[in-house]
């Protein structure tokens, strides 16, 4: 079975986030209850965090120039272009566990993370 995987830029397979099907079914559950079909999930990279840099993950209706764009069947998955070199290789999934419930990122860039999981250097 091959995954469904649309490049809409020249960036690599290889250079994208990886959406895993736990975290595709997701975001589309999510947007479903939004009722919008026009959103797709932005990845982004900001300063602050314990560890200098912090994930954001949000629903966006904007594309901005430069933008990297992924689609995982009907969910897109949109990062900037600053961000995008911190992100290529990552994999975004969503664990629902009686310990933890949300959307996890592993991040083959990262040279360390806080504690919490919430920002890394």
């Amino acid at each position: 079975m091959t995954a469904d995987v649309t490049i809409e830029t020249s960036t690599p397979v290889s250079d994208s986030i990886a959406l895993t099907d736990a975290a595709a079914s997701k975001v589309a559950a999510l947007l479903e209850q939004e009722g919008r079909d026009d959103l797709a999930l932005r990845v982004a990279v900001q300063p602050g965090g314990c560890s200098g840099l912090r994930y954001q993950l949000f629903f966006d209706d904007r594309s901005l120039d430069g933008d990297v764009v992924h689609s995982y069947g009907s969910v897109r998955v949109v990062t900037d272009r600053m961000s995008a070199p911190y992100l290529g290789g990552a994999s975004i999934d969503f664990v629902d566990t009686i310990e933890k419930q949300g959307f996890t990122i592993d991040n083959p860039n990262a040279g360390s993370s806080c504690a919490c999981g919430d920002s890394f250097s």
